[in-house]
């Protein structure tokens, strides 16, 4: 269905233009950082061991393959990484089988953005499987397309996930915001040459030029993501 809210311009009185939107999945826009870090304790006690909670700030929103080589470098668990993350995945489906809760503010920018028909796509390190099963908790049509950690040779904090994203809508990554929760989700983002406002979730994020930090959702809308583009914010 064709949407009848007109289309406001993203061009600044500079002449910058707004080109795409790409938004991280867990602890962005969905609460998932949390259930994650529930999951990796519950697998690793029924393997006999007990996690640190100074290695959450260390997992959280990093590629499956880094988080859980991690914990079983910290904790010595007998366990191959590829049944590890195998493991890992199975629990966390299970745990979302009825849904995800939304953070605050991501059903109203989704929504802004599908309304004015800003390229919208989900960038995210969690594997295909897990995407596909948050996506069920969001509309079909807030994404043009969702890149996930298992479909990029280098995933997050590598640049390619945003890289291959703003090829995918031929846009300049320049010209792309980006919204991310985690220092890793931001530095692949920064690499990748786009302009990100990050959003904490678990760790906080320091503020620097060009990175606005905001406390929520709630504080981010379309108009906030055209200023990146001149870094008035």
């Amino acid at each position: 269905m064709t949407s009848t809210v007109p289309a406001p311009s993203t061009r600044t009185a500079e002449g910058a233009t707004l080109q795409a939107v790409f938004l991280d999945m867990d602890g962005t826009l969905v609460d998932t950082e949390g259930l994650w870090w529930d999951v990796e304790k519950e697998v690793f006690a029924g393997l006999g061991h007990q996690l640190d909670e100074s290695w959450r700030d260390v997992v959280v929103g990093g590629p499956m393959t880094r988080s859980a080589g991690f914990l079983i470098d910290s904790t010595g668990a007998d366990i191959p990484l590829p049944e590890l993350t195998v493991l890992l995945n199975d629990r966390f489906e299970a745990r979302i089988r009825n849904g995800v809760p939304l953070m605050p503010g991501a059903a109203k920018l989704l929504a802004e953005l599908r309304a004015h028909d800003v390229p919208t796509a989900l960038v995210s390190a969690s594997h295909r499987r897990i995407i596909d099963r948050v996506l069920e908790s969001f509309g079909p049509d807030d994404f043009r397309f969702t890149v996930a950690g298992d479909e990029v040779a280098r995933t997050k904090p590598h640049p390619d996930p945003y890289l291959h994203a703003a090829a995918r809508v031929g846009a300049d990554p320049a010209r792309c915001a980006v919204v991310e929760d985690t220092a890793t989700g931001v530095a692949a983002a920064e690499s990748a040459g786009c302009r990100v406002v990050a959003v904490p979730s678990v760790a906080p994020i320091a503020p620097a030029p060009g990175r606005p930090v905001v406390a929520s959702l709630e504080e981010v809308d379309l108009a906030f993501l055209r200023t990146l583009m001149t870094g008035m914010h």
